[in-house]
């Protein structure tokens, strides 16, 4: 490496432009093969090595579907978190979600992160997929849509996407061996469709290449639709990177197209690949070509010297508040799915306390309320800086006057969890003499630490981490402590040692998993609500061989007293008699919904269903919100007044909520997922291999589509179905056929009026059915379009749709080509799949 790039090298040109290519080529030309390998290769968990030689800085990622977790796994530096990925879907509004990735650019680049192991665009293909609530949709159009949105404004901030899982990451069951058996045409139409859209649309700078396989290839090696579609057909020119661990083989790897193993240091690149070049295995140009993309992304991202980043940053977003973004996101996203009234009551919602006709008193219920759960568990993880429970947020809006009653109701889990409220706690790392090394505050009871330690502390030097702080309990009672994890462990509470002994490995197929052992209870303590005492959890590390990563992960487990499930249910039902309207939340919890695994079923955990039933045999009105972020079963839902979803909702979840329970918004949801009345009657409920293999026999009819075609079962909500604050009238639709044969066969004008008495906004869904004659197996009808449009009360609104021409495509596996077919096709205009107000003739004629 004779020579140099420095700061005042060449000048450079956006998204791989001239200036920036030739800096690039120059930085590749001074590397010897050694380098080239080891920059393919991750240096620790989240970043690749720097090479001061060619001005080359460290470029940093980071997991970021609703916020910027960092290099740490901590609480010392708080990540805005942001409503769950679904929850953004659920907006149906793509330049929102081009803001929340302008959001988190600029904490990206606050941290020191490059990179965002973000967005997910696999589909709901079955609602038992475990990490549904970080996917956005059923829909292949509408996560392409969102998915760009979220793509151009994270990029907006010079910060790099790497749109994940490519592809067909539906479901977490076996998911680092499973080879998912998929037909082409199911392929395309489908699980390749919302990549191919971002793609092609926001120009994304990553894309990560999943565990599963795929019709026999493992997602890091498949050459044809690496190399052949997603480079070859699409033009793709950014850099593919690996789930983390999903790279197996050296020469399969860089031949499929795989630049980046992560992470590291040990993986199937650095020294082997080096030595696969040197053996002939794999050619220097073929390594080359990795490294010329991940220059390029360096070059794009502003850690390369000598070249412009793709933007300046004169050029980028100004300055995003955090918590009014996340607050709009949450109550934007809100679905309401029924708001009936009762014995000639106009509708529950909004409740409008204070105001006349409004609530005087209001009864809320449910653990969630208190404590809540506002993101998903496994890499969506981040810390936010202050979390808003339903219960804080309604205390905080409710005007003076307004009696509001708290009741528990029904605890969701009877597991041991991290220990979180009223604890206060800070990990102390010590070498084996003693010494103090380091210390990092910690969120809750857990230390997740992969490769990324608190500052001075290195792995190697590492002994033991204790948990240590304070636990002030809210109740008094039998409080139960446990722990996660492996190695030495010691827990003492209050001065009395709970548990001293060692934990091993287990037999598991998912490495995660065999890092942080399984949960064990270890005692209970008997302690009196308000008075602190000691808690500690001391953790001499394990280092097994055979290990892959640097890791320390454990777990200080607590759960309260268990109260007689009875009793709570009792309690709850008073609250609600003596109030003029009563609020439950009912939640799913981290050992229901997370990375990692997949759902056995859609019922809510524990007494929630009878408790809601309970609550609603009072005839108080009974507003329902379900905090989770995927299909729960809801077989009370006729008997409530009304029925709200939230969703995973973010650090402002309660705030929202307040919003719009009380009126001061309206709720601007539509299913992004059809929701069905139970798990039986869902058109996919396979999620789990045989033999190695999960069949796609379904082929193109998962969702909305599958539902149109079965007989005898309808969803409980249909896809696209919201309910706001106010009435729209559909008055007018026309199309008009484009003047060329581009990407549009058109574009549908529709003409709404704003039919009740406030103001509002609707989500205008265009659906394209097929030719009542037509032949092809196919969908009835799919999502062609949509478009948002805001009215006062009595105002009209125009929203002007484009209809895309794919919508009327096939693909054709004979000719491996897509297919127009044509013929006089349906536009239809409405409120979901299965409210369609206008409809107007679309006709497509014949390609020439």
């Amino acid at each position: 490496m004779a020579d140099a790039i420095g700061e005042g090298g060449e000048g450079g040109e956006g998204n791989g432009g001239g200036a920036a290519e030739a800096v690039v080529e120059k930085a590749l030309g001074l590397l010897d093969l050694d380098t080239k390998a080891r920059l393919l290769s991750g240096q620790d968990m989240w970043s690749l090595p720097a090479v001061p030689e060619i001005g080359l800085r460290s470029l940093v990622m980071s997991d970021g579907p609703i916020g910027v977790r960092g290099v740490h796994w901590t609480a010392d530096d708080p990540s805005i978190a942001l409503p769950s990925p679904t929850a953004l879907a659920a907006t149906w509004d793509p330049e929102l979600a081009r803001r929340a990735g302008r959001l988190l650019a600029q904490e990206a680049r606050r941290k020191g992160v490059h990179v965002l192991l973000a967005p997910t665009v696999n589909l709901h293909r079955s609602p038992l997929g475990g990490r549904h609530f970080e996917a956005y949709s059923e829909d292949p159009y509408l996560t392409g849509e969102i998915g760009t949105g979220y793509v151009t404004g994270v990029q907006d901030g010079g910060v790099g996407t790497t749109v994940k899982h490519f592809v067909a990451n539906d479901a977490e069951t076996e998911r680092f061996t499973v080879d998912n058996r998929i037909a082409a045409r199911a392929l395309r139409e489908l699980y390749l469709a919302p990549f191919e859209a971002i793609v092609k649309r926001a120009r994304p700078w990553g894309v990560m290449a999943a565990y599963n396989g795929v019709n026999g290839s493992t997602m890091t090696e498949h050459r044809e639709l690496q190399q052949g579609v997603l480079r070859g057909e699409w033009g793709f020119d950014g850099f593919i990177v690996s789930d983390w661990m999903a790279a197996r083989d050296t020469v399969r790897g860089l031949k499929g197209g795989l630049d980046v193993a992560m992470p590291g240091p040990r993986t199937v690149y650095g020294e082997a690949l080096a030595a696969a070049v040197r053996d002939g295995r794999v050619s220097e140009a073929e390594l080359d070509e990795a490294v010329r993309r991940l220059l390029t992304l360096a070059a794009r991202v502003g850690v390369l010297d000598g070249a412009a980043p793709a933007v300046a940053p004169v050029d980028r977003p100004g300055p995003i508040d955090g918590e009014a973004l996340a607050r709009e996101i949450a109550r934007r996203s809100f679905v309401l799915l029924r708001n009936e009234g009762a014995g000639g009551r106009e509708a529950v919602l909004p409740l409008a306390p204070g105001a006349p006709g409004g609530v005087p008193s209001l009864a809320l219920i449910g653990a969630a309320a208190r404590d809540a759960r506002v993101l998903g568990g496994g890499s969506a993880v981040v810390f936010p800086d202050h979390v808003v429970s339903p219960l804080d947020g309604l205390r905080a809006a409710l005007p003076p006057g307004v009696e509001l009653s708290y009741a528990v109701g029904a605890d969701p889990t009877d597991e041991l969890a991290p220990a979180a409220q009223g604890f206060e706690l800070r990990a102390v790392v010590r070498a084996a003499d003693g010494r103090v090394l380091g210390e990092s505050r910690l969120a809750s009871g857990q230390v997740q630490w992969i490769s990324d330690f608190p500052d001075g502390v290195s792995f190697e030097e590492l002994h033991s981490v204790e948990t240590v702080g304070t636990f002030t309990p809210r109740e008094s009672g039998a409080h139960s402590f446990g722990t996660r994890g492996l190695g030495g462990l010691r827990l003492a509470v209050g001065g009395e040692v709970l548990f001293e002994g060692e934990e091993h490995p287990a037999d598991v197929g998912d490495p995660f998993e065999a890092f942080m052992g399984s949960p064990v209870p270890r005692g209970q303590v008997e302690l009196t609500a308000g008075e602190p005492v000691a808690v500690s959890l001391t953790c001499a590390v394990a280092r097994p061989e055979d290990a892959l990563l640097d890791a320390v992960c454990f777990s200080l487990l607590h759960r309260a007293p268990e109260r007689d499930a009875e009793e709570l249910i009792q309690e709850a039902v008073a609250a609600a008699s003596a109030a003029e309207a009563a609020v439950v939340v009912v939640a799913t919890t981290e050992r229901v919904e997370s990375e990692g695994f997949d759902r056995g079923h859609l019922r809510l955990p524990g007494r929630q269903d009878e408790l809601v039933r309970r609550v609603a045999a009072t005839g108080t009105p009974t507003v329902v919100v379900v905090n989770a972020g995927s299909p729960v079963e809801m077989a009370w839902r006729d008997e409530v007044a009304a029925v709200l979803l939230s969703w995973f909702p973010g650090q402002e979840a309660g705030a929202a909520l307040a919003d719009v329970l009380l009126g001061a918004e309206e709720p601007g949801g539509r299913l992004p997922t059809t929701w069905p009345q139970r798990l039986e009657d869902a058109p996919v409920s396979t999620v789990t291999p045989s033999e190695g293999r999960l069949v796609y026999d379904e082929g193109v009819f998962i969702g909305y589509r599958a539902w149109e075609r079965r007989e005898g079962a309808a969803p409980a909500y249909w896809f696209g179905h919201g309910l706001g604050y106010t009435d729209w009238a559909y008055q007018a639709m026309e199309f008009t056929p484009a003047e060329d044969d581009g990407e549009a066969l058109g574009t549908v004008t529709v003409r709404v009026r704003n039919a009740g008495a406030r103001a509002g906004r609707e989500v205008v869904q265009i659906y394209l059915a097929v030719p009542e004659d037509d032949a092809a197996e196919r969908p009835v009808r799919r999502l062609a379009g949509f478009a948002s449009v805001d009215a006062a009360p009595g105002e009209t609104a125009e929203a002007t749709i484009p209809v895309p021409r794919r919508a009327a495509e096939i693909w054709d596996e004979t000719k491996g080509a897509w297919h127009l077919i044509p013929g006089t096709y349906t536009a239809e205009a409405g409120r979901s799949v299965a409210d369609r107000r206008m409809s107007v003739p679309v006709p497509v004629q014949p390609t020439a």
